[in-house]
């Protein structure tokens, strides 16, 4: 029976690939459910543990059956799954729609419901569905929908995760297919210009994002710091812990899945203050899962500017970025909110990342803001005289 609950707000967890890609196996996925619990970050909401690309062997086995690499994976993929479940998390696979997956292994296509019952047999609770090597004429709604079903009869609950990189007008018809989670950029980078640009690319899909079908900005990339195995994400030597704590924020705020890419053995205290921030959290966990909306600067509007995000308590939550380089003031004018002077209401201010209060204030809020920094807040609508 499907779990009605099942990608209510937007999930979180680790993904293997943004930082060890190919070089995965058994005792990784272990050490990472290991640190999960251990450094908290299990109790601040981080629940899946995903296997991406590279686990299987290059063939099916002769009943056309995936078969896990047995040098990476000695005990099979059941034993992770069994392991991850003992910890209290969950277990989350990669495939693709298409005839393999983008580093050459073999992709779900016209396998559908073979491999879901056989990821269901592993105990796997989540699935990333990726796009590549799809037959140039298959239509690719039609093998997302195709995918869904058979994960949806499979006699598991699994969250579906539809990785298409937004081809295919993705956001105008993935709600009905049935996935819980929907890609529509590109692969993010290590660096700020890829974190600006993914995110600029998305505030206008808010109003496509909601309970149970929401729009993955990409992994996280917080901490680390061009570390990863991969060229294409390394490139450019990583951000800064400010421009982490800014991505981190954009990410929350948008609704996007929180999905740890860094390697949380070895992360720093930096990183797990950013990664575990619950105040932060809650922002992006709200059960309404609504869309922010934006309000520019008045006089650097492509690079200063405000998201408002309602929240499910009357509170909003309020995130002010500055992308230029360098510090600017952004001034958030009430009456852009929908709450004028006359009302006699004012908001009250909840810093999320000093975790303090800031107090009330009325008809605007000004704060000074560095170059590629953010406040983020949660303001309550309160009395104001």
């Amino acid at each position: 029976m499907q779990n009605q609950y099942l990608g209510l707000t937007p999930p979180m967890g680790w993904n293997s690939w943004n930082t060890f890609t190919w070089n995965i196996n058994e005792q990784l996925i272990r050490e990472t459910a290991d640190a999960l619990v251990e450094t908290g970050l299990k109790e601040a909401g981080y629940e899946y543990v995903v296997v991406d690309d590279c686990w299987s062997l290059k063939q099916r086995d002769a009943d056309g059956r995936l078969q896990a690499d047995p040098e990476k994976f000695p005990n099979g993929m059941k034993a992770v799954g069994d392991y991850l479940h003992s910890k209290g998390l969950k277990f989350g696979m990669y495939s693709c729609d298409g005839t393999h997956t983008c580093a050459g292994y073999p992709g779900s296509f016209e396998h559908e419901f073979q491999d879901a019952e056989t990821f269901a047999s592993w105990g796997v609770d989540y699935l990333k569905y990726d796009n590549c090597y799809k037959p140039r004429h298959a239509d690719g709604e039609m093998l997302y929908k195709r995918m869904s079903l058979a994960l949806r009869n499979c006699g598991r609950d699994i969250l579906f995760s539809a990785c298409n990189w937004g081809a295919d007008n993705v956001h105008q018809w993935i709600q009905a297919s049935g996935a819980q989670l929907f890609r529509s950029t590109g692969d993010i980078q290590d660096n700020w210009e890829s974190i600006r640009s993914l995110a600029l690319s998305q505030i206008e899909k808010a109003p496509f994002s909601g309970p149970f079908c929401h729009n993955d900005i990409d992994m996280l990339v917080v901490g680390i710091h061009g570390g990863s195995n991969n060229e294409y994400i390394g490139s450019l030597g990583g951000c800064t812990d400010e421009e982490y704590r800014t991505h981190f924020s954009l990410w929350a705020i948008l609704n996007s899945p929180l999905m740890i890419g860094c390697d949380v053995r070895s992360m720093s205290g930096a990183t797990l203050e950013t990664l575990a921030n619950r105040d932060v959290i809650a922002i992006n966990q709200d059960i309404e899962c609504r869309g922010p909306y934006r309000i520019p600067q008045w006089n650097n509007p492509e690079n200063v500017f405000t998201l408002v995000k309602p929240l499910s308590d009357g509170s909003l939550g309020i995130g002010m970025f500055n992308f230029g380089d360098r510090r600017s003031e952004m001034s958030l004018q009430f009456w852009d909110m929908g709450l004028s002077a006359a009302a006699g209401m004012g908001l009250s201010f909840y810093d999320c990342w000093a975790h303090q209060e800031e107090g009330v204030f009325t008809e605007r809020y000004a704060a000074q803001i560095e170059p590629h920094g953010c406040r983020m807040f949660r303001a309550k609508v309160v009395k104001a005289r």
